[in-house]
């Protein structure tokens, strides 16, 4: 996302999902975790919240996420960059009206691989990379055209993932190559998981929801305890900042904390 906050001005808030959790209630079930990070107008990291699911959520549940953010103090946000999940961009356009929804192109090649022979890969991989690195919309069009004709037969599972998500894949192609490094990039949100992913599965499974978030909040706040991921990720943001700012004039200003 990119927002602006009663507390911090925020930048780009990417909501994502957890490995699955193990937690009883009755039985043992798997059930998914979300959450949501953002980066400031400053360009620091801030997890935003958690959430348990049932993987079943849609509209109505991200509308519930999205007015408590916005009752929180997220007041806009310009670009929210998530995994293709159901009812979201409904939800996010009630809220903040305004917000460009962006499929996370990494998790979308991703999704793509799964119906991918081993040996085809690479071949595949390669194909689709001049489709989300056109210079725009039409030109991805084209090569998108041309990556069908060649893998269409053998793999049409993956040619219908990118035709149903193309409405939200396409929104970064009209933006500076200092966004799109910012978009694509998912070290942030991989890191946090990685730390989450290991906290949870040291468990096994939980006796409740409420344990296994009590987990994955402990696991967050034992993130980047020396600040120096924060000063990194700071000092490279400065030449995305300014490409944000073109791109979305008159909202990024800073606010003043209350």
């Amino acid at each position: 996302m990119i927002a602006n906050s009663r507390r911090n001005p925020l930048n780009r808030p990417d909501h994502k999902i957890v490995d699955r959790t193990k937690i009883r209630d009755g039985q043992v079930a798997n059930r998914p975790v979300y959450l949501a990070m953002a980066v400031t107008v400053e360009g620091t990291r801030d997890i935003l919240g958690i959430w348990a699911g049932d993987g079943g959520e849609g509209a109505k549940h991200w509308l519930s996420v999205f007015t408590e953010l916005r009752n929180r103090g997220v007041e806009d946000v310009l670009m929210l960059v998530c995994d293709g999940l159901k009812g979201l961009p409904d939800a996010v356009e009630t809220v903040w009206p305004r917000t460009v929804v962006q499929t996370c192109i990494v998790h979308l090649i991703r999704n793509s691989i799964r119906y991918v022979a081993r040996q085809d890969w690479d071949k595949v991989a390669k194909d689709l990379k001049p489709v989300y690195t056109a210079p725009g919309e039409a030109a991805a069009t084209e090569r998108f055209l041309e990556f069908s004709e060649k893998w269409g037969t053998k793999y049409p599972a993956v040619i219908k993932l990118w035709s149903d998500a193309w409405a939200e894949m396409v929104p970064f192609l009209s933006f500076d190559v200092e966004i799109r490094k910012v978009i694509c990039s998912t070290n942030a949100v991989e890191s946090v998981n990685a730390r989450i992913r290991k906290a949870v599965r040291a468990r096994g499974h939980f006796p409740s929801e409420n344990a296994a978030l009590k987990c994955v909040y402990m696991a967050l706040m034992s993130l980047d305890p020396t600040g120096k991921g924060r000063r990194r990720w700071t000092m490279r943001w400065k030449a995305p900042l300014n490409a944000f700012q073109i791109a979305f004039e008159g909202r990024l200003t800073p606010t003043t904390s209350h």
